[in-house]
């Protein structure tokens, strides 16, 4: 009797539904099951620091020559900066127009407090970035150090003598490669993690009809600004982009890489979907080890499409529902500050509040506006960390392609 085997997408997504079920209908029993949720993300947690490391560390010693590493980057970098800030202007240009903030129930906010960002201007945050003691910065899983010293270690290994490179060459290679078969084995339980994490949020509120009614209603609109604008990125400019620069299929590109926008919408977290990001974008599209090593690792800490979008409705939100009418200029500040504040998240889940502190500094709005959307904090992360990952996988074939590989798409 031959065995029949779904494709992994297929089976996260009768996980996410079965977890969407149970949740509601058995939301009592969720405590029982919630372990195998915590179970896998921390598994995924173990590795993805190293995972990241010695992807960055092999990406740029693999560069070789200085000339081919200040041209991928820069590419990498324009890519970022360019898509990042226009999903912010799509933000800011739905949430003006739909103007979900105008007549919210301020009764539904909650207080806010010990977000240590605040305390931390925008020039210190750029010099932490530099690590003081690596090692701590490892064990407190900080993204933006670590990518910083893998980046500058990687590079100056190039810069080595030829026995020098091979040795270390070699050893991040090896190192890389064991890490990645720990990540396919704990792959291997992506949908029973799924299962679990999805019952948990959905049990949070399923108890709680007034908790359910607020969030379909009083906050509703808010979100299908947030999903409408991700949407909108996503399925248009992101494609649009990726077919006028390599005349390649954007759509295409998202069913191939759909286990890991599946994992990142189901986790709201990039870092979580990384490892099977890193597997499709070299087995299903073609993207070399060289590209990929490089352009999504460092993605993943600093390419955040769905974030800055996310950064800039909520602030434009919060100032709707105080009565406070932001200038031209103010919304423009809006959009810098979301496009920064997106760099800073780490690709975790509920690093975009956090960093939301910062997009409502810049503009002197009440850092206690963050409790209006608490609420459903959770179903906005979903579908921006999916944005976030598909710009990942963009910008590693307009990258590739740039440089003359041959891509299956």
């Amino acid at each position: 009797m031959k065995k029949i085997t779904l494709p992994l997408h297929w089976q996260i997504i009768i996980g996410i539904v079965l977890g969407l079920l149970f949740g509601f209908f058995f939301h009592n029993a969720v405590p029982y099951i919630k372990w195998l949720g915590d179970l896998f993300l921390r598994a995924l947690s173990m590795v993805i620091i190293p995972l990241i490391f010695s992807s960055l560390v092999m990406g740029m010693s693999s560069m070789g020559r200085s000339l081919d590493l200040g041209r991928i980057a820069g590419k990498t970098l324009l890519f970022y900066v360019v898509t990042t800030a226009l999903a912010a202007t799509v933000g800011l240009f739905l949430v003006n127009v739909v103007k979900p903030g105008v007549g919210a129930d301020l009764n539904l906010s909650e207080t806010v407090t010990n977000l240590a960002v605040t305390e931390i201007s925008f020039v210190d945050q750029l010099v932490r970035i530099l690590p003081a003691n690596l090692f701590e910065e490892l064990s407190k899983g900080n993204f933006l150090p670590i990518v910083f010293f893998a980046i500058v270690f990687g590079f100056f290994i190039t810069r080595t003598g030829e026995k020098t490179r091979q040795v270390l060459g070699n050893a991040f290679n090896s190192l890389f490669d064991v890490i990645m078969e720990m990540t396919l084995f704990i792959i291997r339980f992506t949908p029973y993690g799924v299962f679990a994490i999805v019952a948990n949020v959905v049990a949070q509120q399923a108890g709680d009809t007034q908790a359910l009614i607020r969030v379909l209603s009083g906050l509703g609109l808010y979100t299908g600004v947030i999903w409408g604008g991700c949407i909108i990125h996503g399925l248009f400019i992101l494609p649009l982009i990726v077919f006028i620069t390599t005349r390649l299929n954007g759509f295409k590109l998202l069913k191939k890489m759909s286990v890991p926008v599946l994992t990142a919408f189901s986790t709201s977290s990039s870092g979580a979907a990384l490892p099977f990001a890193l597997r499709d974008i070299q087995g299903n599209v073609g993207v070399s080890n060289k590209i990929a090593s490089f352009v999504y690792p460092l993605g993943t800490t600093i390419n955040m499409n769905g974030t800055a979008l996310y950064e800039a409705v909520s602030a434009i939100f919060i100032a709707q529902a105080y009565g406070i009418d932001l200038t031209i200029v103010q919304q423009i500040i809006v959009v810098l500050a979301s496009l920064l504040a997106a760099v800073g998240s780490a690709g975790i889940p509920m690093a975009g509040m956090v960093m939301m502190a910062v997009v409502l500094g810049a503009v002197g709005l009440p850092l206690e506006g963050i409790g209006l959307v608490i609420a459903v904090q959770q179903l906005c992360d979903m579908i921006r960390t999916s944005v976030n990952v598909y710009g990942n996988a963009c910008a590693s074939v307009v990258v590739a392609h740039s440089e003359g590989e041959k891509l299956n798409l």
